[in-house]
Protein backbone atom coordinates (compact mmCIF):
# COMPACT_ATOMS: atom_id res chain seq x y z
CA UNK A 1 0.00 0.00 0.00
CA UNK A 2 1.33 3.41 -0.96
CA UNK A 3 2.45 5.68 1.89
CA UNK A 4 1.16 9.25 2.18
CA UNK A 5 3.23 11.82 4.05
CA UNK A 6 1.50 15.04 5.10
CA UNK A 7 4.34 17.56 5.25
CA UNK A 8 3.49 20.25 7.80
CA UNK A 9 6.69 22.23 6.97
CA UNK A 10 6.28 25.71 8.46
CA UNK A 11 2.50 25.84 8.14
CA UNK A 12 2.04 25.60 11.92
CA UNK A 13 3.43 29.16 12.26
CA UNK A 14 5.10 28.18 15.53
CA UNK A 15 1.69 27.70 17.16
CA UNK A 16 1.49 24.46 19.19
CA UNK A 17 -2.31 24.47 19.19
CA UNK A 18 -2.38 24.82 15.41
CA UNK A 19 0.15 22.01 15.11
CA UNK A 20 -2.09 19.79 17.22
CA UNK A 21 -5.07 20.54 14.99
CA UNK A 22 -2.98 19.70 11.93
CA UNK A 23 -2.04 16.31 13.39
CA UNK A 24 -5.65 15.32 13.89
CA UNK A 25 -6.77 16.74 10.53
CA UNK A 26 -4.08 14.76 8.69
CA UNK A 27 -4.99 11.60 10.59
CA UNK A 28 -8.67 12.06 9.84
CA UNK A 29 -7.89 12.51 6.14
CA UNK A 30 -6.11 9.16 6.15
CA UNK A 31 -2.43 10.17 5.92
CA UNK A 32 0.12 7.65 7.10
CA UNK A 33 2.67 10.17 8.40
CA UNK A 34 2.56 13.66 9.89
CA UNK A 35 5.91 15.29 9.20
CA UNK A 36 7.48 18.35 10.77
CA UNK A 37 10.92 19.90 10.51
CA UNK A 38 13.29 19.89 13.46
CA UNK A 39 14.91 23.10 12.34
CA UNK A 40 16.36 25.63 14.78
CA UNK A 41 17.01 29.28 14.05
CA UNK A 42 20.29 29.10 15.96
CA UNK A 43 21.60 26.64 13.35
CA UNK A 44 21.22 29.20 10.57
CA UNK A 45 24.52 30.38 9.06
CA UNK A 46 25.55 33.88 8.03
CA UNK A 47 26.99 33.98 4.50
CA UNK A 48 28.00 37.31 3.05
CA UNK A 49 27.12 36.71 -0.60
CA UNK A 50 23.44 36.18 0.21
CA UNK A 51 23.04 39.50 2.02
CA UNK A 52 22.58 41.45 -1.21
CA UNK A 53 22.65 38.71 -3.83
CA UNK A 54 24.64 38.83 -7.03
CA UNK A 55 23.25 39.85 -10.42
CA UNK A 56 25.48 40.06 -13.49
CA UNK A 57 24.20 41.43 -16.81
CA UNK A 58 20.64 40.96 -15.63
CA UNK A 59 21.21 37.32 -14.67
CA UNK A 60 20.84 36.23 -11.04
CA UNK A 61 24.00 34.44 -9.93
CA UNK A 62 23.25 34.29 -6.20
CA UNK A 63 19.85 34.78 -4.60
CA UNK A 64 19.25 37.51 -2.04
CA UNK A 65 18.32 36.16 1.40
CA UNK A 66 19.70 38.32 4.22
CA UNK A 67 20.54 36.55 7.47
CA UNK A 68 18.78 38.75 10.03
CA UNK A 69 15.22 38.67 8.58
CA UNK A 70 15.54 34.94 7.98
CA UNK A 71 16.76 34.34 11.53
CA UNK A 72 13.86 36.34 12.97
CA UNK A 73 11.36 34.47 10.80
CA UNK A 74 12.72 31.05 11.76
CA UNK A 75 12.97 31.91 15.45
CA UNK A 76 9.20 32.44 15.53
CA UNK A 77 8.76 28.87 14.30
CA UNK A 78 11.09 27.20 16.80
CA UNK A 79 9.87 24.40 19.03
CA UNK A 80 11.93 22.86 21.81
CA UNK A 81 13.01 19.23 21.65
CA UNK A 82 10.57 18.57 24.50
CA UNK A 83 7.77 19.93 22.33
CA UNK A 84 8.84 17.61 19.54
CA UNK A 85 8.48 14.82 22.09
CA UNK A 86 4.94 16.06 22.71
CA UNK A 87 4.33 15.97 18.93
CA UNK A 88 5.28 12.30 18.80
CA UNK A 89 2.83 11.48 21.59
CA UNK A 90 0.08 13.51 19.92
CA UNK A 91 0.60 11.60 16.67
CA UNK A 92 0.35 8.32 18.57
CA UNK A 93 -2.94 9.45 20.09
CA UNK A 94 -4.29 10.42 16.66
CA UNK A 95 -3.21 7.15 15.06
CA UNK A 96 -0.72 8.65 12.61
CA UNK A 97 3.04 8.05 12.44
CA UNK A 98 5.36 10.94 13.37
CA UNK A 99 8.17 11.90 11.01
CA UNK A 100 10.73 14.69 10.99
CA UNK A 101 13.42 16.19 8.80
CA UNK A 102 16.75 16.61 10.59
CA UNK A 103 18.72 19.55 9.24
CA UNK A 104 22.09 19.44 10.98
CA UNK A 105 24.54 16.78 12.13
CA UNK A 106 24.79 18.22 15.63
CA UNK A 107 21.06 17.68 16.19
CA UNK A 108 20.84 14.02 15.14
CA UNK A 109 21.40 12.29 18.48
CA UNK A 110 19.45 14.97 20.35
CA UNK A 111 16.43 14.57 18.08
CA UNK A 112 16.60 10.77 17.96
CA UNK A 113 16.36 10.31 21.73
CA UNK A 114 12.74 11.49 21.77
CA UNK A 115 11.58 8.34 20.04
CA UNK A 116 11.49 8.99 16.32
CA UNK A 117 11.76 5.70 14.44
CA UNK A 118 12.11 7.20 10.98
CA UNK A 119 13.51 10.42 9.57
CA UNK A 120 13.49 12.51 6.40
CA UNK A 121 16.49 14.04 4.64
CA UNK A 122 15.90 17.21 2.66
CA UNK A 123 16.94 17.40 -0.98
CA UNK A 124 19.88 19.65 -0.26
CA UNK A 125 21.33 17.05 2.09
CA UNK A 126 21.03 14.02 -0.18
CA UNK A 127 24.76 14.46 -0.87
CA UNK A 128 25.66 15.25 2.75
CA UNK A 129 27.21 11.85 3.34
CA UNK A 130 28.43 12.44 6.94
CA UNK A 131 24.86 13.41 7.87
CA UNK A 132 23.52 10.27 6.16
CA UNK A 133 26.00 8.12 8.07
CA UNK A 134 24.88 9.56 11.39
CA UNK A 135 21.18 9.33 10.59
CA UNK A 136 21.38 5.68 9.49
CA UNK A 137 22.81 4.75 12.87
CA UNK A 138 19.86 6.31 14.74
CA UNK A 139 16.78 5.57 12.61
CA UNK A 140 15.34 2.36 11.18
CA UNK A 141 14.11 3.91 7.90
CA UNK A 142 15.08 7.06 6.01
CA UNK A 143 13.12 9.02 3.41
CA UNK A 144 15.62 10.86 1.22
CA UNK A 145 14.58 13.60 -1.22
CA UNK A 146 16.78 13.82 -4.30
CA UNK A 147 15.92 17.24 -5.73
CA UNK A 148 18.76 19.58 -6.76
CA UNK A 149 21.15 16.64 -6.52
CA UNK A 150 23.41 15.37 -9.29
CA UNK A 151 23.07 11.76 -10.41
CA UNK A 152 26.57 10.82 -9.25
CA UNK A 153 25.69 12.18 -5.79
CA UNK A 154 22.49 10.12 -5.67
CA UNK A 155 24.49 7.02 -6.60
CA UNK A 156 26.99 7.75 -3.81
CA UNK A 157 24.15 8.38 -1.33
CA UNK A 158 22.71 4.97 -2.17
CA UNK A 159 26.08 3.39 -1.39
CA UNK A 160 26.30 5.24 1.92
CA UNK A 161 22.81 4.04 2.84
CA UNK A 162 23.59 0.43 1.98
CA UNK A 163 22.47 -1.84 4.80
CA UNK A 164 19.64 0.37 6.00
CA UNK A 165 16.04 0.64 4.77
CA UNK A 166 15.49 3.82 2.75
CA UNK A 167 13.19 5.49 0.23
CA UNK A 168 14.34 7.84 -2.52
CA UNK A 169 11.82 10.60 -3.25
CA UNK A 170 12.01 12.39 -6.57
CA UNK A 171 11.24 16.08 -6.38
CA UNK A 172 12.01 19.27 -8.25
CA UNK A 173 13.25 22.10 -6.08
CA UNK A 174 11.37 24.85 -7.86
CA UNK A 175 8.67 26.43 -5.68
CA UNK A 176 6.13 26.10 -7.17
CA UNK A 177 7.06 23.49 -9.79
CA UNK A 178 5.44 23.86 -13.24
CA UNK A 179 3.82 20.67 -14.51
CA UNK A 180 6.10 20.58 -17.56
CA UNK A 181 9.19 20.49 -15.33
CA UNK A 182 8.15 17.60 -13.06
CA UNK A 183 10.17 14.85 -14.79
CA UNK A 184 8.21 12.06 -13.11
CA UNK A 185 10.25 9.60 -15.20
CA UNK A 186 12.97 10.16 -12.60
CA UNK A 187 11.16 7.69 -10.34
CA UNK A 188 12.06 4.93 -12.77
CA UNK A 189 15.71 6.03 -12.64
CA UNK A 190 15.69 5.91 -8.82
CA UNK A 191 14.32 2.36 -8.78
CA UNK A 192 17.77 0.98 -9.54
CA UNK A 193 18.97 2.05 -6.08
CA UNK A 194 16.10 1.01 -3.82
CA UNK A 195 12.80 -0.88 -4.09
CA UNK A 196 11.03 2.03 -2.38
CA UNK A 197 10.66 5.12 -4.58
CA UNK A 198 8.26 8.03 -4.46
CA UNK A 199 7.52 11.65 -5.23
CA UNK A 200 7.44 14.88 -3.22
CA UNK A 201 5.06 17.37 -4.85
CA UNK A 202 5.73 21.12 -4.89
CA UNK A 203 3.24 22.21 -7.56
CA UNK A 204 0.97 25.25 -7.18
CA UNK A 205 -2.30 24.07 -5.64
CA UNK A 206 -4.51 26.92 -6.91
CA UNK A 207 -3.43 26.20 -10.49
CA UNK A 208 -2.72 22.45 -10.56
CA UNK A 209 -4.59 20.95 -7.62
CA UNK A 210 -3.44 17.39 -6.92
CA UNK A 211 -2.75 16.44 -10.54
CA UNK A 212 0.95 15.73 -10.11
CA UNK A 213 0.48 13.55 -7.05
CA UNK A 214 -2.35 11.63 -8.72
CA UNK A 215 -0.20 10.91 -11.78
CA UNK A 216 2.75 9.86 -9.60
CA UNK A 217 0.45 7.39 -7.85
CA UNK A 218 -0.82 6.16 -11.20
CA UNK A 219 2.78 5.62 -12.31
CA UNK A 220 3.46 3.44 -9.28
CA UNK A 221 4.95 5.70 -6.58
CA UNK A 222 5.45 3.80 -3.33
CA UNK A 223 5.44 7.02 -1.30
CA UNK A 224 3.96 10.45 -1.97
CA UNK A 225 4.64 13.56 0.10
CA UNK A 226 2.60 16.73 -0.07
CA UNK A 227 2.73 19.99 1.88
CA UNK A 228 -0.38 20.28 4.04
CA UNK A 229 -2.23 23.13 5.74
CA UNK A 230 -5.52 23.80 7.50
CA UNK A 231 -5.16 27.56 6.95
CA UNK A 232 -5.83 29.72 3.92
CA UNK A 233 -3.05 29.67 1.32
CA UNK A 234 -1.98 33.23 2.12
CA UNK A 235 -1.53 32.64 5.87
CA UNK A 236 1.75 30.73 5.73
CA UNK A 237 4.95 30.88 3.69
CA UNK A 238 4.34 27.43 2.19
CA UNK A 239 0.60 27.91 1.79
CA UNK A 240 0.53 28.19 -2.03
CA UNK A 241 2.08 24.71 -2.46
CA UNK A 242 0.05 23.13 0.38
CA UNK A 243 -3.13 21.11 0.04
CA UNK A 244 -6.13 21.25 2.38
CA UNK A 245 -7.71 18.35 4.32
CA UNK A 246 -10.23 17.56 1.56
CA UNK A 247 -7.48 17.32 -1.06
CA UNK A 248 -5.36 15.22 1.30
CA UNK A 249 -8.28 12.86 1.78
CA UNK A 250 -8.60 12.39 -1.98
CA UNK A 251 -4.89 11.63 -2.26
CA UNK A 252 -5.13 9.11 0.57
CA UNK A 253 -8.09 7.38 -1.04
CA UNK A 254 -6.13 7.06 -4.29
CA UNK A 255 -2.95 5.93 -2.51
CA UNK A 256 -4.78 3.29 -0.50
CA UNK A 257 -7.01 2.25 -3.38
CA UNK A 258 -6.42 0.02 -6.39
CA UNK A 259 -4.42 0.65 -9.54
CA UNK A 260 -7.69 0.60 -11.47
CA UNK A 261 -9.14 3.35 -9.28
CA UNK A 262 -6.05 5.50 -9.81
CA UNK A 263 -6.17 4.99 -13.57
CA UNK A 264 -9.85 5.90 -13.62
CA UNK A 265 -9.23 9.09 -11.61
CA UNK A 266 -6.42 10.21 -13.90
CA UNK A 267 -8.48 9.50 -17.02
CA UNK A 268 -11.48 11.42 -15.68
CA UNK A 269 -9.80 14.39 -14.00
CA UNK A 270 -6.49 14.84 -15.82
CA UNK A 271 -6.42 13.09 -19.17
CA UNK A 272 -3.18 13.64 -21.06
CA UNK A 273 -0.32 13.91 -18.57
CA UNK A 274 2.57 13.52 -21.01
CA UNK A 275 4.02 16.92 -20.11
CA UNK A 276 4.67 15.65 -16.58
CA UNK A 277 6.80 12.66 -17.62
CA UNK A 278 9.97 14.42 -18.76
CA UNK A 279 13.31 12.61 -18.63
CA UNK A 280 14.85 9.89 -16.47
CA UNK A 281 18.14 11.76 -16.45
CA UNK A 282 18.40 15.50 -16.96
CA UNK A 283 20.36 18.65 -16.23
CA UNK A 284 19.41 20.75 -13.22
CA UNK A 285 17.65 23.97 -14.19
CA UNK A 286 19.10 27.42 -13.36
CA UNK A 287 16.45 27.90 -10.65
CA UNK A 288 17.34 24.59 -9.01
CA UNK A 289 21.03 25.45 -9.09
CA UNK A 290 20.37 28.80 -7.39
CA UNK A 291 18.32 27.08 -4.69
CA UNK A 292 20.95 24.39 -4.26
CA UNK A 293 23.62 27.06 -3.80
CA UNK A 294 21.65 28.75 -1.02
CA UNK A 295 19.97 25.91 0.85
CA UNK A 296 22.92 23.48 1.01
CA UNK A 297 24.72 25.76 3.44
CA UNK A 298 21.78 27.47 5.08
CA UNK A 299 21.78 25.24 8.17
CA UNK A 300 24.94 23.83 9.78
CA UNK A 301 26.41 22.63 13.07
CA UNK A 302 27.94 25.34 15.26
CA UNK A 303 31.04 24.55 17.31
CA UNK A 304 31.73 26.05 20.72
CA UNK A 305 34.66 28.00 19.25
CA UNK A 306 32.31 29.78 16.86
CA UNK A 307 33.24 27.84 13.74
CA UNK A 308 30.67 25.92 11.74
CA UNK A 309 30.60 22.49 10.15
CA UNK A 310 28.46 21.98 7.09
CA UNK A 311 26.57 18.70 6.75
CA UNK A 312 28.76 17.46 3.90
CA UNK A 313 32.06 18.09 5.70
CA UNK A 314 33.62 14.90 7.02
CA UNK A 315 35.15 16.47 10.13
CA UNK A 316 34.50 16.15 13.84
CA UNK A 317 31.88 18.40 15.38
CA UNK A 318 33.71 18.92 18.70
Amino acid sequence: MTIVIAEFCQNHNGDKKLLQEMVWAAAEAGADYAKIQTMFADDLTYRERFEKGIVEDGVVKTIKRPYRPEYERLSRLDFTCEEYGWFIKECNKAGIKPLTTVFSRARVSEVAKYGWWEAKIASYDCASYPLLHELKSHFRHLFVSTGATYDYEIEQAAQVLSGVSFTFLHCVTIYPTPLDQLHLARMEYLCQFTPSVGFSDHTLVARDGIQATAVALHLGADVVERHFTILAADQTKDGPVSINPEQLKTICELAHGTAEERASYVAEHIGDYSQMIGQKQRELSPTELLNRDYYRGRIASHRLDGSIVYNWEDVLLE
